[in-house]
């Protein structure tokens, strides 16, 4: 395989002792390293050698007289930039160990050290990490009343999520309150209060976090002349990496920097652009050329990881792009097998075909790190989760909490734990803790009691309970009454557990049940599938085995790797499975055709191109609904698009008979729905509508033109935007 010859990382190997010559680079990376001055836009493709490219340009300005201290290389991870100097110094000379490496936020602390004074900041400011922050804002929240016993609040983790996500997506708070956090939305104004108290405390004591830091640096290049004349003049030529992951300040700070000389190359691929939730702009990349008039564009296409087969797939999936920079990625490497794309019957067919194929590769020879299981969301993994630990096969979950490290989840279980085994006290422990009022102490009390009981259910209703949580206690021996009836199968003993944990859910988890709930609605799928309790109880509790033991244990790096697509952009592997490409799971079933439409297509394609030898693709025919409909899926409209004759197809295990469940299709619309921009000529106080969130509620109040307030019936009177409200009108 080629990528094993070139394994200082996407070029040819070296043959001449000169650094810089086509002997060492391929026709397009000599291009990109010799470019004289101007813009330039290096798109460079999955496995194309970009570091590569960047050390060798480092390396081709000094070698041309450019001062090493004038060079400017602007990298999103610290150890990126050391690692491209330190290879720059070993192919040119020592020194280009001179060149100004590192992170944004790095580099505008550089700056703000010896610039700041000129906007007001003193060269000894703090900078102070998350922890910090959240503390601040903790201390503000308590100061403006907006916390205490009996007071409902985002946490200090939320409302620092939303301040700093307001700055890096360039979007003002109610937007994006509005928009990400709708059941929120009643705190807007408090949101905006406590950002301004924390602009204010910070500014008084000479603070900054990590955000202030970008926000400092734009001021400075923009309120300051001497400061940006003399920053402009220092740096004359400049180097980024990963541009596509730039967000829109960075961006703006970038065309500031090159003022003067437009002696900038930024490098990156708009294909694998996914991270606009941490407020990177798809747009960065492709409006650079008009922002820099005169840019050159030069595209390195020629992939040194991957079989051809596997590029051509990965070339289809983003052919249907509405926006990009046209590539096609090839390798001079020959053979290889064309990606195999498994129909299963549903979920639990898929994950014994991936875990099946797992053991056919390791016993082959694969190692078992050098395979990947790749997914859209965290949960989406749970059923294979559960089919490997019966394996006993090892893996590490990246990107999401494997199925029983999630608190809420480990909830919920719990009451199944405790039908199997009454006397399981670390269940009864966390089942204890969820009443309101009710402390360790408490719980270690109420334990003693029942701990030498044959009928530890029986001697709990039997405890007197104290007055201040009486209530809730008995809600709780309620429960454990109806969930005793030995003809309730898992899934109708998870619609009663569910039913009583769902106000405790959304109250200690508040900040974000919405997202939390999805995982508890895969939960009860998966329970649907059982037929008894302890069987289900057994899989989700069964853990891999010890290191050392058994096929697939070992050591700690010795294990399969499951990750989200997000978590595994700028890694490979041999071999990469990724599942679950159903319509409706992928692209994800709230994806809108526009930007989160095209957003989830270059996700696709992150995920195909991970793979060096073999890509396998799958999907279920079937998917249970968290009311245990089965619905009846097709496969991802990113997969229709790709011509057949790109992957091999293997149908899996037959539908059982009668199994022709045709339920209603994933994407829905709703009847009548009040979409953004749509007019409310039609609201009127009185009508009942539903909410995705907030659920059945009836309109209370017209107080604006693009504003209702909606009397929820489990939440209260809640003030909606009705550009951002998704309200369907009931009747």
């Amino acid at each position: 395989m080629q990528h094993e010859l070139f394994a200082d990382g996407g070029g040819p190997p070296h043959r001449h002792t000169s650094p810089i010559n086509r002997d060492n680079l391929n026709e397009a990376q000599y291009e990109a390293v010799t470019h004289g001055g101007g813009p330039l836009l290096v798109i460079a493709g999955a496995g194309s050698g970009k570091t590569r490219t960047l050390v060798y340009r480092v390396a081709h300005l000094i070698e041309r007289g450019v001062a090493p201290e004038t060079i400017l290389l602007l990298t999103f991870t610290r150890r990126a930039a050391q690692e491209m100097l330190w290879r720059a110094a070993r192919i040119a000379d020592q020194s280009c160990r001179l060149v100004v490496g590192g992170t944004f936020h790095a580099t505008a602390n550089l700056l703000l050290r010896r610039h700041g004074h000129l906007i007001g900041f003193s060269p000894g400011f703090t900078i102070i990490d998350r922890g910090d922050a959240e503390g601040i804002v903790n201390l503000i929240k308590t100061s403006l009343g907006l916390s205490g016993p009996g007071k409902r609040f985002p946490s200090k983790r939320m409302v620092m999520n939303i301040l700093s996500g307001s700055i890096n997506k360039s979007r003002p708070i109610e937007e994006l309150v509005y928009d990400q956090h709708l059941h929120l939305s009643e705190f807007i104004e408090d949101l905006y209060k406590i950002r301004d108290h924390y602009a204010r405390f910070k500014l008084d004591h000479g603070l900054m976090d990590y955000d202030d830091l970008l926000v400092n640096w734009h001021r400075l290049l923009t309120e300051s002349e001497e400061a940006r004349l003399e920053i402009t003049s220092r740096f004359t030529h400049l180097l980024i990496d990963e541009y596509q992951d730039t967000n829109l300040m960075q961006a703006e700070i970038v065309r500031l920097l090159a003022h003067g000389h437009d002696n900038v190359m930024v490098v990156g691929d708009d294909a694998q652009s996914i991270y606009s939730f941490r407020g990177a702009d798809f747009y960065n990349i492709m409006r650079f050329p008009e922002q820099f008039p005169g840019t050159r564009i030069i595209k390195l296409e020629e992939n040194y990881r991957s079989t051809q087969p596997i590029l051509s797939l990965t070339n289809s999936i983003i052919a249907c792009a509405e926006e990009k920079f046209t590539k096609n990625l090839f390798t001079s490497a020959t053979g290889g097998e064309r990606p195999l794309l498994h129909v299963a019957r549903n979920e639990a067919a898929e994950a014994r075909f991936i875990v099946d194929t797992i053991k056919q590769l390791t016993g082959s020879g694969t190692p078992l790190p050098e395979i990947a299981v790749l997914f859209r969301s965290g949960y989406h993994s749970y059923k294979l989760e559960m089919e490997l630990t019966s394996s006993y096969i090892e893996f590490e979950k990246r990107g999401g909490l494997k199925l029983t490290e999630s608190a809420h989840i480990k909830d919920v279980l719990s009451f199944f734990r405790i039908l199997v085994n009454p006397w399981d006290n670390m269940s009864w422990n966390r089942i204890l803790l969820q009443l309101d009022k009710v402390g360790p102490k408490t719980v270690q009390k109420i334990l003693a009691s029942i701990r030498g009981s044959s009928d530890p259910l029986r001697a709990l209703a039997s405890y007197t309970a104290a007055p201040a949580w009486r209530q809730g206690f008995n809600k709780l021996i309620a429960l454990l009454g109806s969930l005793q009836r030995e003809d309730l199968t898992p899934a109708a003993l998870s619609d009663l557990i569910m039913e009583y944990y769902e106000p405790i859910f959304e109250k200690i988890y508040y900040d974000d049940y919405p997202k939390r709930r999805k995982e508890l609605e895969q939960l009860q799928a998966l329970a649907s599938s059982y037929g008894d309790v302890r069987s289900f109880v057994d899989d989700t509790a069964l853990d891999p085995p010890e290191s050392g033991q058994d096929a697939g244990g070992g050591e700690k790096g010795d294990r399969l790797i499951l990750s989200t697509i997000h978590s595994a952009k700028g890694l490979e592997w041999d071999v990469v499975f990724v599942l679950g490409l159903a319509e409706g799971r992928f692209p994800h079933q709230s994806a809108v055709p526009g930007e989160q439409w095209e957003e989830e297509r270059r996700l696709l394609y992150v995920a195909a191109t991970r793979a060096r030898k073999n890509l396998y693709l799958s999907w279920p025919r079937e998917l249970v609904t968290p009311d245990r409909k089965v619905i009846r899926t097709m496969m991802s409209p990113f997969l229709r698009e790709i011509n057949p004759g790109l992957y091999e197809k293997k149908e899996g295990e037959p539908d059982f008979p009668g199994s022709s469940h045709a339920g209603p299709p994933l994407r829905e619309e709703p009847v009548h729905s009040l979409r953004r921009g749509t007019p409310a000529a039609d609201l009127a106080v009185g009508l009942v509508v539903q909410h995705p969130f907030f659920g059945r509620g009836r309109i209370k109040h017209l107080p604006g033109p693009r504003r209702v307030e909606v009397a929820f019936d489990r939440h209260g009177d809640k003030i909606l935007h009705l550009d951002y409200a998704r309200l369907e009108i009931i009747g």
